[in-house]
């Protein structure tokens, strides 16, 4: 695609340096394909690893099978030993002919076993106690945990490929928003082109009408190209992930899990066929020859080659797909991540953020890596520690000596610690991969980063960043003219929202945008506490009927904290107390399908107020889920700060007993929230948006060296405040307090009495404030790009 992004994700380990070999892209494929199509085929091939994988596995168990049988019937054909060898080898024999010819090392040790035993049919007669107790052990020791391996490695590559298919489906997300965005844009501009080319038929004519109406559109055209800005962004690093994670999956990953799986196989044969050779070396001189090839195979048992040749035979199946390339909308040429005045702040801000997580995450991922090596050298150790070695001696000092036949007394206790061992590297391994593929989209998201940040720089050049003459700022939209005696916190949602009007309560409108636009990259987002004071503070301005997140800002754990304190606070919580016990059933359902409509049923239920608060609530958390990779907050992480809050058991319940399933059923609603909660068309109600800015409507004009702020009353207010004779009522009210202080643009709010001492009042009815804006006040309070543009 045009514009695709080339990233490359940070090697940590040369385990994948073989794939060189296979994963290449198919070359033969032309022209884009679409995103859902190569997705389908992408799963198709996840599907067919996993069956080569089990294919593998019962090629394992079979050659162990087969070997342990070998040698259990060797030590019983001690008799008839000559005639029922040259039989058994024909055997297996015929049994390999069958099956498709394998250059794999384990499979040439057995092509040269069964060529030795031709030789030696004749001369072993002394050979069947060996087999049958010392031989037998260690192989059917080696089928258990290379059962027990594979069937973990499956299970972690089952986990991995879910991971991948997650990174596309947010990917195919990011690419439909975007999409939607951009059509936005384009119809605005379309509209725009339209008014202008009015304007220029009618320059005489209605000129100052068209001359607003055009304004209003570019204005328009500006908002909307924002957004789609945002959401391109947010599709282009989705997607510079997507094909960070899918490489890192075909080139590391892959290796890994098929070297877990094989971890201690050949290990255990080759110790196995080497004490055979060696207790075969007694027997007749005359074999010599055939047992210098039985041990040049054994000597051939090689891990990687055979982990090679498998990738090799199944190409296709282990192939890497084609890069995602970048699908632009329409006529958008934009394929880079833009840091453009607006948002260079905020791509900074998450570039560092961002900087500092890899750096940790890194380091982290390093420390697995090397701790599942020493795990690794430990397994091969403890798979290594048995008893073949002992009994290599075996038939040279005496062929009646059962000494070296012995079991060691310490096997039971060697297996338990082996198995210990085994878990331990495992875990390992598992943080390694997972780390790795966090590591590997944080370092794709950072160098597109990188990118838009250096080039934002070396287009500015020494220039302030915010050099404009004129700045917008958020207004503060107040409550304090709703008359109600209804409480915020500790009183009842849906009371308070009848009463007020609000359909989102101003304290959740207005957290959420504030850590929308500032904090869904913060680090432990709603987990780290806030300052307690800041809280209160808070607290108490909201209940007041203010909006102080939107005089300055706050430190965001205190935003979240007191998000998290209004819904623990309401006298009944978000999920009403007689529906606990249906939704907690609903979580016992396996079905997603099936639990997400039976979720539904319950929240339906409810009244449509509170059911519009919980979908705007809820798709807020999901959202801010999305960003786990930076924020640390995965759904169940987010599930543990909120369940125990709008969820909560009876009185007589057991709280401890009860939360692990408050917190998963509150995970599942995050995962599951739009098949749970209806629509716009169903219920009628704010929805939440995924890129938020500051309307048109909600900033104040700030000029620099001083700010022209106009507050317009309503009709009735303005009504109120004055007379129609003497002009605005001095005295009708008390002394003012500080929710009584004026916004811009907000009707009822408005104390004339609180004009300022260097404003005016003009005769529409406006109130005229002179600011001073000096770089005195600029450094006192930073203004974040979503609070602050050019114009």
């Amino acid at each position: 695609g045009k514009g695709l992004v080339n990233t490359s994700p940070k090697e940590f380990h040369s385990v994948g340096a073989a794939m060189t070999s296979h994963a290449k892209l198919r070359k033969e494929r032309v022209g884009v394909v679409d995103y859902d199509t190569q997705i389908k085929e992408m799963r198709c091939q996840l599907l067919d690893q996993l069956k080569v994988l089990d294919l593998q596995l019962e090629q394992k168990t079979q050659q162990l099978q087969d070997m342990t049988e070998y040698l259990r019937r060797r030590g019983e054909i001690e008799s008839e030993y000559a005639r029922s060898l040259e039989k058994l080898t024909e055997r297996f024999t015929l049994r390999i002919k069958r099956k498709e010819p394998s250059t794999h090392s384990v499979s040439q040790v057995w092509l040269a076993l069964l060529s030795q035993t031709r030789q030696e049919s004749k001369d072993h007669s002394g050979l069947s106690e060996s087999c049958s107790n010392i031989l037998i052990q260690p192989i059917m020791h080696c089928l258990e945990y290379t059962q027990r391996l594979a069937k973990k490695s499956k299970d972690l590559c089952t986990q991995l490929q879910d991971g991948l298919l997650k990174v596309t489906s947010e990917l195919q997300t990011a690419r439909r928003t975007y999409h939607q965005y951009h059509s936005e844009f384009v119809c605005a501009e379309g509209k725009l082109r339209e008014a202008e080319k009015q304007e220029e038929k009618q320059k005489q004519s209605a000129a100052k009408k068209l001359e607003r109406l055009i304004e209003k559109r570019q204005v328009k055209v500006q908002e909307i190209q924002l957004k789609c800005s945002k959401v391109r962004n947010e599709y282009l690093l989705n997607l510079s992930a997507a094909n960070s994670s899918m490489n890192k999956y075909y080139l590391q990953d892959i290796t890994t899990l098929i070297d877990c799986a094989d971890v201690g196989y050949h290990l255990s044969l080759g110790q196995v066929m080497q004490a055979y050779v060696s207790r075969q070396s007694w027997a007749q001189q005359n074999l010599n020859k055939g047992l210098q090839q039985l041990q040049e195979a054994v000597s051939g048992l090689d891990q990687s080659r055979d982990r090679d040749t498998l990738l090799q035979d199944h190409y296709n199946t282990f192939s890497m797909p084609l890069r995602f390339p970048y699908q632009p909308h329409e006529e958008d040429q934009i394929s880079e991540v833009s840091a453009e005045c607006e948002m260079r702040c905020e791509i900074e801000i998450r570039f560092k953020q961002i900087q500092t997580r890899l750096k940790t995450v890194t380091e982290e991922t390093e420390e697995a890596g090397k701790s599942m090596l020493t795990a690794k050298s430990s397994l091969l150790e403890g798979i290594g520690d048995n008893d073949l070695e002992s009994s290599v001696g075996f038939g040279l000092s005496g062929v009646g000596s059962n000494e070296n036949l012995t079991v060691k007394p310490s096997v039971s206790q060697r297996r338990a610690n082996l198995l210990e061992v085994e878990n331990v590297y495992f875990t390992k391994v598992k943080e390694y991969l997972v780390g790795s593929s966090l590591v590997s989209k944080l370092q794709a998201k950072h160098d597109l980063l990188k990118v838009a940040v250096e080039k934002a720089e070396a287009s500015s050049g020494n220039q302030p960043r915010f050099s404009g003459k004129s700045l917008r700022i958020r207004k503060n939209h107040s409550s304090g003219n709703l008359f109600h005696n209804h409480k915020l916190f500790s009183g009842d949602m849906l009371s308070f929202i009848k009463a007020s009007g609000q359909q989102i309560p101003n304290i959740v409108e207005s957290c959420i945008r504030f850590i929308n636009l500032y904090g869904l990259h913060h680090e432990g987002i709603f987990r780290v506490p806030g300052s307690q004071m800041e809280v209160n503070g808070l607290r108490d301005a909201f209940e007041r009927g203010e909006d102080p997140l939107s005089e300055r800002r706050y430190d965001l754990d205190s935003v979240a904290g007191v998000l998290k304190l209004y819904f623990r606070c309401l006298e009944n919580p978000l999920f009403s107390l007689d529906s606990t016990s249906q939704l907690l059933e609903c979580c016992q359902i396996k079905d997603n399908a099936e639990r997400a409509a039976h979720l539904k049923a319950v929240v339906s239920s409810y009244p449509e107020p509170v059911i519009v608060v919980m979908r705007y609530l809820f798709a807020f958390l999901h959202h801010v889920s999305q960003y786990s990779d930076e924020n640390m907050m995965q759904p169940y992480n987010l599930a543990v700060c909120f369940g125990p809050s709008l969820v909560r058991g009876q009185q007589d319940d057991d709280v401890v007993t009860l939360q692990p399933h408050i917190n998963a059923l509150v995970k599942d609603i995050i995962l599951q929230h739009e098949s749970i909660f209806p629509s716009q068309s169903e219920v009628q109600g704010p929805m939440y948006e995924k890129c938020m800015t500051l309307e048109q409507g909600d900033c104040e004009v700030i000029t620099e060296g001083e700010v022209e702020v106009e507050y317009t009353q309503s009709k009735d207010d303005f009504e109120m405040g004055f007379s129609a004779d003497n002009g605005p009522d001095m005295s009708a009210a008390p002394a003012s307090t500080k929710a009584d202080r004026p916004r811009a643009n907000s009707s009822g709010c408005l104390d004339y009495r609180m004009i300022p001492a260097g404003g005016s009042l003009s005769a529409a009815g406006k109130i005229t404030l002179q600011i001073p804006v000096g770089p005195q006040f600029m450094q006192r309070r930073a203004l974040s790009p979503s609070h602050v543009r050019k114009e």
